[in-house]
């Protein structure tokens, strides 16, 4: 079921009132019959798939619990192992296979690969990390172990962030399932402001961005450089207001019920490095790599090729986990090139701006390190978005080319579209640097309610207004 869809705007609101209806001690089997039928909109078989990792997991940790001694790591990796399985044979198989056959092309082996259909089940890869994590801080004995297995399947398909994240941790959200949330007005509103930005994000911003970006990168190939350059830029605010947006949807959903999720991007494109930008960009991800697969690397604490290995390791797996394709491995390589190329040249980076007279906190240099970061990103964007890496390098090859602007002001979208997705990102920008400093409160707050009422009225009109309503689906739920 999608956010931006009549469906979840008939079905929010029918599980809040229920929710909060009903007796404390049925509120998890509601929310669990919910996520279900939230996540069976899309493919009802697939919610099989889904109950396979949450019992494999739910077993896992019930007999952590009870196991001591090295029997305890050796379940951990049984666990970690089947949860992973179901994950590589329905993201991976054809990846796998394809490579191998073509592989074997290269020894002059003539082999076909398999003829069966396996679609990717909705959002698999966000619940097995949510699932593995359970049974790691099980294993750590950082999480108690949970029993109940209506809680923990509910913490597995919390349908609002269970198809794109944030990707929770147990600490933060499985105990919230036994507190007592009432109604709360402030909280509530909250919450719906929260989804209202959200929307916003997606319908407005992203969903009108994505009529250019997708054009140019489903034919990359005719199209000049300056087509290409406006696509790229397009496709950046694109897919960081598709996957924020879905978040704030999540959080804000989450929050009317009485649940605190946490954040998962925090102004990512206003990041003066790329490790500063890692930690803005969905935050959930980046720290889980950072905790399940980096640190126990050993991190920062080894030798310097050795913490270059760990970096390009855990970039490699995160852009492996994206999808399965080298155009994902490529561009999680590349961010990883760029953190390592970052730490080996700090000090160069320093002196020359001290040499010229930049010092910390000089708007001059911080605008210039904001456009570097800026820029390194959307280079790497190229590779995400494109089909295939020869697609993305002929982007490469073609920004030198195709920049008459006189026959660029006579096109379609930029006379139809472009004036609305430039105001969009102008009020995008305004509305992040009002919300970071508490602006829209001290503007907002003072005022007596039904002034407040009709200014967030206004603002919903004008969303529904200036909205694209062709039902694209969230960019992540590929994922």
């Amino acid at each position: 079921m999608l956010f931006n869809s009549l469906e979840y705007a008939i079905f929010f609101p029918v599980v809040v009132l229920l929710y909060f209806a009903i007796p404390h001690r049925f509120r998890t089997l509601l929310l669990l019959v919910a996520s279900c039928a939230f996540y069976m909109a899309f493919i009802p078989a697939y919610i099989l798939i889904l109950a396979v990792t949450i019992a494999i997991d739910y077993t896992a940790g019930i007999y952590l619990g009870r196991t001591t001694g090295t029997g305890r790591r050796w379940l951990l990796v049984a666990s970690i192992a089947a949860t992973c399985l179901v994950l590589m044979v329905f993201k991976y198989f054809y990846f796998v296979t394809g490579n191998f056959v073509a592989m074997a092309g290269v020894f002059g082996w003539r082999l076909t690969g398999p003829s069966i259909h396996i679609i990717l089940p909705i959002g698999l890869s966000f619940h097995t990390f949510q699932s593995l994590s359970y049974v790691v801080e099980v294993y750590r004995g950082r999480q108690k172990v949970e029993t109940n297995f209506i809680t923990y399947a509910t913490y597995v398909m919390f349908f609002p962030q269970l198809v794109a994240g944030p990707i929770e941790r147990p600490q933060n959200l499985l105990h919230q399932f036994y507190e007592v949330h009432a109604p709360d007005f402030d909280r509530i509103t909250s919450g719906l402001k929260r989804m209202g930005w959200g929307f916003f994000k997606k319908i407005v911003v992203a969903d009108r961005l994505a009529l250019y970006a997708n054009d140019v990168y489903s034919n990359p190939g005719q199209y000049g450089g300056l087509h290409l350059l406006i696509g790229t830029f397009f496709f950046a605010y694109q897919i960081y207001c598709d996957f924020s947006g879905y978040s704030d949807i999540a959080i804000g959903s989450a929050r009317v019920l009485g649940f605190r999720l946490m954040e998962n991007f925090n102004t990512p494109y206003a990041s003066l490095s790329v490790g500063e930008f890692w930690k803005r960009w969905h935050i959930s991800l980046s720290s889980w790599f950072r905790d399940y697969v980096y640190i126990p690397l050993g991190g920062s604490r080894v030798s310097r090729a050795r913490w270059c290995v760990n970096i390009l390791v855990t970039f490699g797996l995160s852009g492996l986990w994206h999808g399965a394709n080298w155009t994902y491995v490529f561009w999680g390589l590349l961010n990883g090139v760029y953190l390592i190329g970052g730490n080996f040249t700090a000090e160069v980076r320093r002196k020359a701006f001290a040499w010229v007279g930049l010092h910390d906190g000089d708007w001059l240099r911080r605008g210039s390190m904001l456009l570097t970061t800026f820029g390194l990103t959307c280079v790497a964007w190229v590779f995400f978005r494109a089909p295939s890496l020869p697609a993305a390098l002929s982007v490469f090859g073609r920004l030198a080319n195709g920049w008459n602007l006189g026959a660029l002001s006579t096109e379609r979208f930029l006379l139809r579209y472009f004036p609305v997705a430039a105001a969009s990102l102008v009020a995008l920008e305004l509305g992040q640097w009002a919300m970071k400093r508490g602006w829209h409160v001290r503007l907002l707050g003072p005022l007596p309610f039904p002034m407040r009422l009709l200014t967030y009225a206004s603002l919903t009109i004008g969303v529904v207004m200036f909205g694209v309503y062709q039902r694209l689906p969230f960019i992540y739920f590929q994922f």
